[in-house]
């Protein structure tokens, strides 16, 4: 018999001598932002604002090719900034003419591709799942429960990899609920992602308005994930 649920409660690049503070170099040790890469990658500041993470011998060679570039152009037949023989540009960016030896642009070209599975987006969503009693194979089950009513499950990606920290809370602040994951690679899912069951029991239903959130905190960059409406405390009869 089913059971039911009763709620309770461009800069362009000029003069190309290009000066970094060493604070702006972002790495997994701090929140910053939604710009936040991964352990193991900082911003490749081919320009100030640009924030595509990269492996750190990329933006060594990308500050090199920066302060290197005046000397490496010539008026030619795409005008003052012609590559000279050997050299093409860096294309990074839009607009971006700083010449470089082509394998470096197609480092350029493969790291814009990845940008957005380098950074620590923390995206956070919920599944539901019931459960069922597991069948040993000789008549006897190892859990009992078979109703229908859906649990909470929180899922995630563009993570660290590494533990991340889960909680449901009211909307007033109050802890229903938390639990640790340690964020793995999967495939279909960009850096750090998981699943975990909480076995806490899903309380939405048609005209019943969300009274908690789920979020996740990602441990190494200190980085919160967005609140995820969710509807919880709800008494099973």
């Amino acid at each position: 018999m089913k059971r039911t649920l009763l709620g309770l409660a461009v800069a362009a690049v000029a003069g190309l001598t290009v000066t970094i503070p060493a604070t702006s170099a972002s790495a997994a040790t701090g929140d910053f932002g939604p710009d936040t890469c991964r352990e193991g990658y900082v911003w490749r500041e081919a320009r100030p604002a640009d924030h595509v993470c990269v492996t750190p011998g990329v933006r060594t060679q990308t500050r090199s090719d920066n302060a290197a570039a005046a000397g490496r152009w010539t008026s030619g037949a795409f005008g003052a900034h012609t590559c000279v023989t050997g050299y093409v540009w860096r294309e990074a960016f839009s607009g971006d003419d700083v010449c470089v030896v082509p394998g470096v642009r197609s480092q350029a070209k493969a790291d814009n591709a990845q940008a957005a599975n380098r950074k620590v987006s923390a995206r956070l969503w919920i599944n539901r799942y019931t459960v069922g009693p597991t069948d040993n194979g000789d008549g006897t089950s190892t859990t009992t429960s078979v109703d229908d009513i859906a649990r909470i499950k929180l899922s995630g990606d563009h993570y660290n990899f590494g533990q991340v920290k889960l909680y449901l809370r009211y909307n007033t602040g109050r802890l229903f609920w938390s639990g640790t994951v340690n964020a793995t690679a999967h495939s279909g899912f960009a850096g750090g992602s998981f699943g975990k069951k909480t076995g806490v029991f899903d309380c939405s239903a048609a005209g019943k308005p969300s009274n908690g959130y789920a979020q996740a905190y990602d441990v190494l960059s200190g980085r919160w994930s967005a609140r995820v409406p969710v509807r919880i405390g709800c008494a099973v009869l």
